[in-house]
């Protein structure tokens, strides 16, 4: 079958058209026909072996691409997570990982979702517990997921949603999907931190999603940090670290403020979480972005030019997917 293969984990994937068909060895495997799979950091991390989903797992030639959508042997279209690389013409999902895709998605947006809204919807529901009326801080909103975070959390009733990012022409679109406030990231320390800090004081920061960590994550809690009176809570939970996998963090922050701090992302979410996600979550928001309620914009590319595109750098919050 055609696929696009990781051979080494230092190098590109390769385009092949003479790779193994997967097969279904068990009774809850399916054999589906991928029409489009998005490639995301994690599928890039992950096929590389650098992703800590994959520390442990003895390295082997394989198909790249963790989900996708494609069409089951009596037709039916499914977004799916694969047992097998999705980036290639057939693989084995899981049969009850899968949600059947209404009419009126096309593949390659039914491919570039699932993802943000696991990168969002759960942060949100899960780790935050966001209540309506509250506000949101969604750092990096610029990006796929992080665009995302702000439909979905004036979806589930935030008051106000701030967002911040480097991108300023894409923050400028972001009020269009909901958001109330933009921050820029390229601003000087000091009035970024003066800017969150009045945006604090105006409408007491409830929730904060975070795709970045690094200095601005820095930033952002070092303006929480109270004076010794009576603080606001507010729940801070990391998602990615796109500008750096450490910080610097003074206890007196979390000694000053009443700040919590979460994760989510894989490994953090319960079985019943997942399945929530699979039986409720996913279909509802697939749903909303067949009538046009919430958007994500794709950059598709044809299976032959994987190599080509793997390292491009994908600007204003699109997500690359490949179509089989």
């Amino acid at each position: 079958m055609k696929a696009a293969v990781m051979f080494q984990k230092d190098e590109k994937p390769k385009y092949v058209e003479d790779f193994a068909e997967p097969e279904a060895l068990h009774e809850n495997e399916a054999l589906i026909s991928v029409k489009a799979s998005a490639v995301k950091n994690l599928d890039k991390m992950r096929a590389s072996g650098k992703h800590y989903s994959t520390q442990n797992q003895a390295w082997s030639a394989k198909v790249i691409g963790g989900d996708g959508v494609g069409t089951l042997a009596d037709g039916t279209r499914v977004y799916a997570i694969g047992i097998s690389g999705m980036v290639a013409e057939k693989a084995i999902v899981e049969k009850d990982i899968m949600v059947k895709l209404p009419e009126g998605i096309d593949d390659a947006t039914a491919a570039a979702l699932p993802n943000a809204v696991m990168g969002s919807a759960l942060a949100l529901r899960f780790r935050a517990g966001l209540q309506k009326g509250e506000t949101v801080l969604v750092n990096g909103a610029t990006g796929v997921t992080g665009k995302m975070a702000v439909q979905i959390a004036k979806y589930y009733g935030a008051m106000k949603v701030i967002a911040t990012g480097r991108n300023e022409r894409t923050l400028k679109e972001l009020l269009s999907l909901g958001a109330d406030e933009t921050i820029p990231l390229g601003q000087d320390d000091e009035r970024f931190v003066s800017r969150i800090r009045d945006a604090h004081k105006q409408n007491p920061i409830d929730v904060i999603v975070d795709y970045l960590w690094g200095h601005s994550a820095e930033l952002i809690l070092h303006s929480l940090k109270g004076d010794g009176g009576n603080s606001h809570r507010t729940r801070f939970v990391t998602v990615g670290g796109m500008t750096g996998d450490t910080i610097t963090l003074s206890s007196s922050i979390l000694r000053s403020a009443d700040i919590q701090l979460s994760g989510s992302g894989l490994g953090s979410w319960s079985r019943a979480e997942v399945k929530q996600l699979i039986t409720e979550i996913l279909p509802e928001m697939l749903q909303l972005t067949a009538e046009g309620k919430l958007k994500i914009e794709t950059v598709n590319i044809p299976l032959r030019d994987i190599e080509k595109v793997w390292d491009m750098n994908i600007e204003g919050g699109k997500r690359l997917v490949a179509l089989i």
